[in-house]
């Protein structure tokens, strides 16, 4: 487990590396453990106060006076109404205060991802001046729902493209790897490589540092006692995985599909916040700066193979900033599927070694309004322990989309 920063020259890098007084900078940013969705640490915790835990924390890790804070985005799939009272119910527990406001966004697994471009466009176009995006979900409490076609007008589902909204996301990664011509073998390399990547850096407590541990209360589920327990590591890694192992999973979704509990994301619980504020403020309150926003971008794909989204988001962010994928020093890209995952990769030949090195979404979980934001956590601390600069985050998205951003570390 180690990840070689080489050196790139580029005039782009060094345009994007230099400080500005109007960069969005990033001031913090921190996670819960990602928890087994109705097993794990998380179960019997609500969404709201998953969120309240890492607003907290957002502000008070690096000494911010909450008044500042003037707007709060939160990435949310599940919850009904968007969950827009929740998360209002959660900064206010958090301690900041009533003037700061609070929006949700829902645009599914790059929700997390949203809400920090929501918050960092606001700093660039000077609205505010210091803001969080963040993400939650709970999985426990509302995953599950699938929708009918009754549900929707039938002139709309005339149109092919719109019906194809509605396919089972297992099935449009069996619809990847099918168009082309991933095996389950592949698949199962990669997700194997995910698990023991993440298992040793579990081990070697390289994960930790990123995790706010929180105190939560579970009830058991025999004994209907509830306790407190700490959770402060993330309870989907498992050690041993193989892709022998992996082989003697059946196919979740098509007989003879390549799609597996074993290669396809977790269903988990967890959140993420990240602290933004303009270089020329944050520098003036005197506060960490541990990173830089730099651009994100969103791109659509076909609904029926919604997975390639990375593929195609990825390009478009380094475009807009003149740069090529030599200039990354390590890619996070979620593991909605295996099969998606590693198109995507191949497609843009992006060195293995770069991506996801300590792990992703297959070993580690999916949290779906909470992974936009986690994989900024993550990211800036990888970029802190292997001495890397430049990073992208990216995923796929429900209904045939993608989403990316590059970010810089500072540390």
């Amino acid at each position: 487990m180690s990840l070689a920063v080489t050196s790139s020259t580029s005039s782009a890098k060094a345009r994007i590396l230099a400080k500005h007084d109007d960069d969005v900078v990033i001031v913090s940013a921190v996670r819960t453990a990602i928890t087994k969705a109705k097993k794990g640490g998380f179960k019997d915790t609500s969404p709201d106060l998953l969120l309240s835990h890492v607003l907290r924390a957002a502000y008070t890790k690096p000494g911010l006076d909450p008044v500042l804070i003037e707007d709060i985005s939160v990435g949310n799939v599940l919850p009904d109404r968007g969950g827009a009272s929740a998360a209002r119910m959660a900064s206010l527990h958090a301690g900041i205060p009533l003037t700061s406001s609070v929006n949700t966004v829902n645009r599914q697994c790059s929700s997390g991802l949203t809400s920090v471009n929501h918050i960092a466009s606001l700093i660039k176009i000077g609205q505010i001046d210091i803001g969080i995006g963040a993400g939650v979900e709970s999985m426990t409490h509302g995953f599950g729902k699938k929708y009918q076609e009754a549900e929707f007008s039938a002139e709309v589902l005339e149109n092919q493209l719109a019906r194809d909204c509605l396919i089972p996301m297992g099935l449009t990664s069996e619809n990847v790897a099918s168009d082309y011509g991933l095996s389950r073998y592949e698949q199962d390399v990669f997700a194997a490589a995910s698990f023991q990547k993440a298992a040793a850096a579990q081990k070697a407590g390289k994960i930790s540092p990123e995790i706010l541990p929180v105190k939560a209360k579970i009830v058991d589920p025999k004994s209907g006692e509830r306790k407190e327990v700490l959770v402060d590591y993330d309870d989907g890694v498992r050690e041993g995985v193989t892709v022998d192992t992996l082989a003697k999973l059946k196919p979740a979704f098509t007989k003879g599909g390549s799609t597996h509990a074993g290669n396809a994301s977790q269903v988990s619980d967890g959140a993420a916040a990240v602290l933004l504020a303009r270089r020329s403020v944050a520098v003036k309150l005197g506060l960490p700066i541990i990173g830089k926003f730099v651009s994100a971008a969103t791109a659509g794909v076909p609904p029926r193979i919604m997975g390639v989204g990375p593929a195609y988001a990825i390009p478009k962010v380094l475009k807009q900033n003149g740069l090529e994928i030599g200039d990354i020093d390590f890619f996070e890209i979620n593991e909605a599927f295996a099969s998606q995952a590693l198109f995507s990769v191949r497609h843009l030949g992006i060195p293995m070694e770069k991506v996801n090195v300590h792990g992703g979404a297959i070993a580690i979980g999916h949290p779906l309004g909470c992974t936009g934001s986690r994989q900024i956590a993550t990211g800036m601390n990888i970029a802190r322990q292997y001495g890397a600069r430049v990073f992208v985050t990216s995923m796929c998205i429900g209904s045939g989309m993608g989403m990316a951003a590059v970010f810089v570390s500072e540390q």
